[in-house]
């Protein structure tokens, strides 16, 4: 539901904090001089390739790519997105695509201020770009291409695009996926904008509907994230909305939704995304129910196929699909092999349980889509993952050395992102 498709700069922040000064939010001076892309049409078509190729390896069938907008101009390009649906139809990988769209983006200040900075023409055009993207590509390459809208983070979106966006979901009958009641940031942004919280604000807006899938529901009303009363979930439930759920990046910072089982006890909607690298979806069910379970201080408070239904009907039924996310007839033949042989697995009980105890993603030896085998004992046609690898290895540091150019002050990379012990140089002895 949230599948990475980038190379995955969240992983910088893993030890450098806070995101704002680590050039998570464009510098007031950058917007000035004018943001830039900092890939090239090609390499962003290899990083499509290369993240779809890495899904399949984790026994990924069917994904929804998400992306950072950070090193972007603004927003995604429609031409980006064809060849990405070149990229998975050549893998064999079912995608719902749809290029990201705003009409706003987060800026700090030199003072560490967080506002937002709008071109609403600017985003408007680009969602006017999306729609007539998603009626070319909706059923494509047999049926494994279909379309969505992707509207940026809720903060900075304005409510003509919000409208306009929903007006197209409902008319084109996709689904549309809308990064929300994800940070407190964003939170106390929109109540300072509308003077209501991210839920509240979408609601009266007509905005949230059955289609409407909301990555990642952490800090909402009712939680230990925020103390304003409220009943943001109970609108998200009430609505149809989908929370779409990834344990391991927001684990990674400290948060985590309050808690799985009670968001499922309550009523609401709930799929799994990954997110981050590796994109992981065993080990995001694995540390899901580790926190449910601690959350709630009781190990029988969430099951093993609690967390596996979520990852697999739960997001199909998000999308409308009963042929997916299930073994059954009229569904659409797409099976993984799990390999319990593997003497990291240990004793092998129950095979989900024994999945869910000590497997991970690169267990899945074979992929079948849509009755296709993309992959076969590990091997994807047409890839090589060791050149792959060393490729995105050199693209990934050729972006790491612009972050100073978009981090507030403008710091020296080694002052953006520390090591994790001091590094001695060849010429200098160790102490």
């Amino acid at each position: 539901m949230d599948a990475l498709s980038d190379l995955d700069t969240t992983i910088l922040g893993y030890d450098n904090q806070p995101a704002w000064r680590k050039g998570r939010v464009w510098p007031q001076d950058y917007v000035d001089a004018g943001p830039y892309e900092m890939y090239t049409r090609e390499e962003l078509a290899f990083q499509k390739v290369y993240a779809f190729a890495n899904l399949v390896r984790n026994g990924i069938t069917t994904a929804l790519p998400i992306a950072s907008l950070f090193y972007r101009a603004w927003g995604e390009t429609v031409q980006e997105f064809e060849d990405a649906a070149h990229a998975a139809a050549a893998l064999g990988l079912r995608v719902y695509l749809g290029p990201a769209y705003r009409t706003g983006n987060q800026v700090v200040s030199a003072q560490g201020q967080i506002g937002t900075v709008y071109d609403e023409a600017r985003g408007l055009a680009e969602l006017d770009a999306a729609i007539d993207f998603a009626r070319r590509i909706e059923g494509a390459a047999g049926g494994l291409i279909r379309a969505m809208l992707s509207p940026d983070r809720i903060e900075t979106c304005t409510p003509t695009l919000l409208r306009r966006t929903a007006a197209a979901s409902r008319e084109l009958d996709i689904p549309v996926r809308q990064h929300c009641c994800q940070s407190r940031i964003e939170y106390d942004l929109v109540l300072q904008q509308h003077g209501m919280s991210p839920p509240e604000w979408m609601a009266s807006l007509g905005y949230l509907s059955p289609r409407s899938l909301l990555p990642h529901g952490t800090v909402v009303s009712g939680s230990r994230h925020v103390e304003r009363p409220g009943q943001d979930l109970e609108i998200i439930r009430d609505s149809g909305a989908t929370i779409v759920h990834c344990p391991l990046v927001f684990g990674r910072l400290g948060v985590s939704i309050d808690h799985f089982s009670r968001y499922r006890a309550m009523g609401l909607k709930i799929g799994l995304g990954t997110d981050t690298a590796p994109p992981d979806m065993v080990a995001n069910m694995q540390l899901g129910m580790v926190l449910t379970r601690v959350m709630a201080a009781s190990p029988s408070i969430c099951r093993s196929e609690d967390y596996y239904d979520a990852a697999t009907v739960g997001g199909a039924d998000a999308l409308g699909r009963s042929d997916l996310g299930r073994l059954m007839p009229g569904a659409r033949a797409d099976m993984t092999v799990f390999e319990l042989d593997r003497p990291h697995l240990g004793q092998v009980i129950d095979p989900i349980q024994t999945l869910m105890l000590a497997g991970h993603g690169r267990d899945f030896s074979d992929v079948i889509i849509d009755g296709r085998f993309v992959m076969v004992d590990r091997q994807i046609p047409g890839r090589d993952e060791v050149d792959d690898n060393r490729r995105a290895q050199r693209q990934f540091e050729g972006l790491m050395r612009k972050y100073p150019e978009r981090t507030v002050g403008h710091p020296p990379l080694d002052e953006i992102f520390s090591s994790s012990y001091p590094v001695l140089r060849a010429d200098r002895p160790a102490i």
